[in-house]
């Protein structure tokens, strides 16, 4: 049985019927568009923002947010054909399953659940921390983790991937209903910033927009926390600089996952043909200019050097630095407000991964069962919360973020490749939306993500290869075996043989 075989089109829209493994059709254009701001904002410019300002771009995050929005564009307008032809759960993985085959479409896959799992732990950590902020604001002394069999745990992530578990698990609909709520609040906040920090803005501080490069200190750490593109070709590690702004903008790519996550509840659009582009691009463009805002603001109001010399730098320490705490207060309750939606999504996102490879057989058969009253897949979203939960709550997860963005975009290199593959398999297929200038579009969009990849660090490449020897490990083990896929390729191989077999012993007897 062959690791490269593919699934077809066709039986991918036959499983997506399937009762007792299919999801319900409830989304439209406003919850997608809102699904793609909501995960976006909070995740990028509410924790990574700040980081890759001070620690390797300086002023010209600007241009690292605008590169990553370019490319995530690119990559997205693959995700649209394919998600438009193809309406299934699954995303990137189902997209590949279709095209490349079953091992790489199990990478993907496997990559998908590292760049949700971990995602959806950061964020929720980060929330639990800044949950600990606003008590301080209203000086209620609440702790931030309790002590629990000696573990210190931060309840704070367990309470709010608790309760978006839950709502996951009673409806899709309800809860884009209740992230829509706080979408608006959270834009409103971002429009604050601007608004409220363009007033503070010196001139000065965009001087020099792309800092010269400063080697780093730490002897012999540096080769694990350089760029691999830096450690090929023998560059001495460095922050700021053009190499800087380039690991600045595949760190702030962390901002633009929230649209492929988008791309995994296709299976759950109304219309999906029509309404998953104009939602998703609609996202993107919000969430670009908002960004591009912010950063313009955060650079202009302080040095970056300010921002380089608090490890936890974000929007409220520039409103701190030029004398507007006040400001500083409003800005944590609507990072609060903001991070709440992006862990809904991203569980969102990771359920809907792992139910799409169970019910093809590469994980347990079991998980993908959906609930015939809600059409949720209650089993796969308790799973997954659980496991964010614990991770998030018992764990330091701040070595994890570069690890979302290798896997995003290790999954965007393969969906742009993917795309070229099916226009020359199945150019008969109808497609709502279709990427410009192919194939020179999806080709530049493989490159430049795979360009961010290589502008990752080092250690995060290593984590990367022994998270995908793990994952090998498990299809070999397991997947393969039980690959719906390959049993009925086997059934069928196994009937064609009996019959070629009776047939022969039929000419022989004649």
């Amino acid at each position: 049985m062959s690791i490269w075989r593919t699934k077809s089109i066709e039986a991918s829209m036959a499983d997506s019927l399937e009762k007792g493994h299919n999801l319900k059709r409830t989304l439209g254009t406003w919850d997608l568009m809102v699904m793609g701001v909501a995960v976006a904002v909070g995740a990028g410019i509410f924790s990574v923002g700040a980081k890759a300002a001070g620690s390797y771009a300086g002023p010209s995050v600007t241009l690292a947010f605008l590169l990553a929005a370019l490319t995530c564009a690119l990559a997205i307008m693959c995700y649209a054909e394919f998600a438009s032809a193809v309406p299934v759960a699954g995303s990137a993985y189902t997209f590949t399953y279709a095209t490349l085959g079953e091992l790489l479409a199990w990478i993907i896959g496997w990559d998908l659940i590292l760049e949700m799992l971990t995602a959806a732990a950061v964020i929720a950590k980060y929330w639990g921390i800044y949950l600990s902020s606003v008590f301080d604001l209203l000086h209620w002394n609440v702790p931030a983790t309790i002590n629990i069999l000696g573990l210190d745990v931060s309840w704070g992530a367990f309470v709010i991937v608790a309760i978006f578990t839950t709502l996951l698990v009673l409806g899709t609909k309800l809860s884009a209903r209740v992230a829509s709520v706080f979408t608006i609040l959270k834009v409103a906040i971002v429009l604050f910033v601007i608004v409220a920090g363009a007033f503070f803005i010196n001139p000065a501080n965009y001087s020099p927009f792309i800092p010269a490069a400063v080697p780093t200190t730490g002897g012999d750490g540096d080769v694990w926390m350089q760029s691999l593109f830096s450690f090929m070709t023998g560059a001495h590690p460095a922050q700021y600089g053009l190499f800087g702004l380039l690991a600045g903008a595949s760190l702030v790519f962390f901002a633009f996952i929230g649209f492929d996550v988008v791309a995994t509840s296709a299976e759950e659009v109304k219309n999906p043909q029509k309404t998953l582009p104009r939602g998703i691009f609609a996202g993107l463009a919000i969430v670009t200019v908002l960004y591009l805002g912010v950063s313009l603001v955060l650079t202009g109001m302080v040095p970056y050097t300010v921002l380089a010399q608090d490890p936890n730098a974000s929007l409220a320490t520039a409103f701190v630095a030029v004398g507007a705490g006040w400001a500083a207060e409003v800005i944590s309750v609507g990072i609060l407000i903001g991070l709440t939606t992006v862990i809904m999504v991203l569980l969102l996102g990771l359920s809907r991964v792992l139910f799409a490879m169970s019910r093809d057989g590469l994980l347990p058969r079991g998980l993908s069962v959906t609930s015939a009253k809600r059409g949720t897949p209650a089993r796969v979203q308790i799973i997954a919360g659980t496991a964010v939960a614990l991770i998030a709550g018992l764990t330091n997860v701040g070595v994890l973020e570069e690890m979302i963005n290798i896997g995003t975009l290790s999954a965007f290199v393969l969906v742009s490749i993917a795309v070229i593959v099916l226009r020359k398999k199945r150019p008969d297929l109808k497609r709502a939306f279709k990427v410009p200038l192919s194939p020179f579009l999806p080709i530049l969009s493989a490159v430049l993500c795979f360009w961010l990849m290589l502008n990752l660090t080092t250690l995060t490449w290593v984590r990367f290869a022994v998270w995908l020897l793990i994952g090998l490990a498990v299809y070999f083990a397991y997947g393969r075996r039980h690959s719906v896929v390959g049993i009925e390729a086997k059934r069928v191989f196994d009937e064609t043989v009996r019959t070629e077999a009776a047939r022969e012993e039929n000419s022989l007897r004649d």
